[in-house]
């Protein structure tokens, strides 16, 4: 498990991460770090990204930034019942970011592999594991836990500052 206040995109890299769909009419800017990168191998990431798992960096809304184009919102079912938006360039179809019912217009799930350079945003966590591919082979000691954590324990300071700003509630000390 992430030492609390250790995650991986808690760096001093201040580059803005541009990133957009394959036929490229969709870009968008990540004006910060994201809160925490999740790389999720749930069924359900599974199925909908027809791959082993999802990457995705975790950031609020107001800090992505449309640089061109439109999203087309799909509602699609989520595990929780609480269903997720899925945006997508409606000429390519490629999904760019979603947001969950839980955590409502404030925060989007980024698809990692849509940005310029994913590679800047490798997975603060593993999320979901009891239902990972078993081929699919975990670097030793990434943190990783078998079904979702408490954010208070993985998620660094800073993170959960933002996050708690976001709703409207001031963290305790």
């Amino acid at each position: 498990m992430a030492n609390p206040g250790q995650a991986a995109t808690d760096t001093g890299d201040t580059r803005p991460f541009d990133g957009g769909c394959t036929c490229r009419q969709v870009r968008y800017r990540l004006t910060t770090r994201p809160l925490i990168v999740h790389c999720c191998h749930c069924r359900w990431c599974q199925r909908e990204t027809g791959s082993a798992f999802a990457l995705n960096a975790l950031i609020e809304t107001e800090r992505v930034r449309l640089l061109s184009g439109e999203v087309e919102v799909v509602d699609t079912p989520s595990a929780s019942g609480r269903g997720q938006k899925i945006s997508r360039c409606p000429k390519c179809r490629i999904a760019v970011w979603s947001n969950y019912g839980g955590g409502g217009d404030l925060i989007r799930f980024v698809r990692v592999g849509t940005l310029d350079e994913p590679d800047r945003l490798p997975p603060d966590i593993h999320i979901y594991t009891s239902s990972k591919q078993p081929w699919v082979v975990l670097p030793e000691g990434a943190p990783a836990v078998a079904e979702y954590y408490r954010a208070a324990e993985v998620w660094p300071a800073a993170s959960l500052e933002r996050r708690d700003r976001l709703s409207g509630r001031a963290r305790k000390p």
